[in-house]
C-alpha cells in the first residue's frame, strides 16, 4: 500500500502527531539512529512537513525532549513536610516520572542521545542542574549543600540508567515501592546527614 503523497487532510494536529512519532523514535534508538525521514514516516507526513514545522533535526529533538516537569514541585517535595521522610518522596515522584507514559519516552530518549549528542547531553545536565541540584541546594540548611544536592542527582540518573534505560534486572522488574524502600535512605542520608 502506498502513502497518500500532497497535503494532508485539515483537522490533524500535525505537529504534535510528529512530536510524538520522534518521542517514541528518539526514546527507542537515540538522537544519531534517528532520521527526520523516519520521523516524516511514523507520523505519515511528508518530511518537509518536519522541517516546516521545526526547522531542523536538532530543533525537532529540542521540541520533543521538553518533559513537563515543574522544578517547584521538586523544591515541595524538600521543603514540605516531615524533613524524615524527603528522600522517600523524592524517590517516589521520580519514580512516578519514569512510570509515566506521557514522561517516559522522552526522559529515555534524553537518556539515549546524552550518551552521543551535545543537545542531550545539556538538555539532561539542565534537567538536573536546574531541577534538581539548583532547588534542592537553596532549600537545604547543611554544609555542602550543592554537593549533596549533586549526589541526590547522580543516584537518581544512575537508578533511571539501570532501571530503564539498560534494564537491569532485578531492579528492571522491581515494583516501585521495592525499589524505593532501598533508595531514599540514600537519598535521605545525602540531603540530611
Amino acid at each position: 500500500m502506498s502513502r497518500r503523497r500532497g497535503r494532508r487532510i485539515a483537522g490533524g494536529d500535525t505537529r504534535t502527531e510528529i512530536l510524538t512519532a520522534a518521542r517514541a523514535l528518539f526514546a527507542d534508538g537515540g538522537y544519531a539512529a534517528t532520521t527526520l525521514r523516519a520521523v516524516a514516516l511514523r507520523a505519515d507526513v511528508d518530511p518537509a512537513l518536519i522541517l516546516h514545522h521545526f526547522g531542523s533535526k536538532e530543533a525537532l529533538f529540542r521540541a520533543a525532549m521538553h518533559v513537563p516537569i515543574e522544578p517547584d514541585a521538586i523544591a515541595a517535595i524538600v521543603s514540605d513536610g516531615d524533613r524524615g521522610g524527603i528522600g522517600e518522596r523524592l524517590c517516589i515522584y521520580f519514580l512516578g516520572l519514569w512510570e509515566d507514559d506521557a514522561t517516559r519516552e522522552p526522559l529515555l530518549a534524553m537518556l539515549r542521545s546524552a550518551l552521543t549528542h551535545d543537545a542531550a547531553t545539556e538538555s539532561l545536565r539542565s534537567f538536573v542542574t536546574e531541577a534538581l541540584i539548583g532547588r534542592v541546594s537553596m532549600l537545604l540548611d547543611k554544609p555542602d549543600a550543592a554537593l549533596r544536592a549533586t549526589l541526590v542527582g547522580s543516584q537518581l540518573v544512575g537508578l533511571a540508567i539501570g532501571r530503564y534505560l539498560l534494564r537491569i534486572e532485578p531492579l528492571a522488574s522491581a515494583d516501585a515501592a521495592t525499589v524505593t524502600t532501598w533508595v531514599a535512605p540514600t537519598l535521605q542520608r545525602y540531603l540530611t546527614a
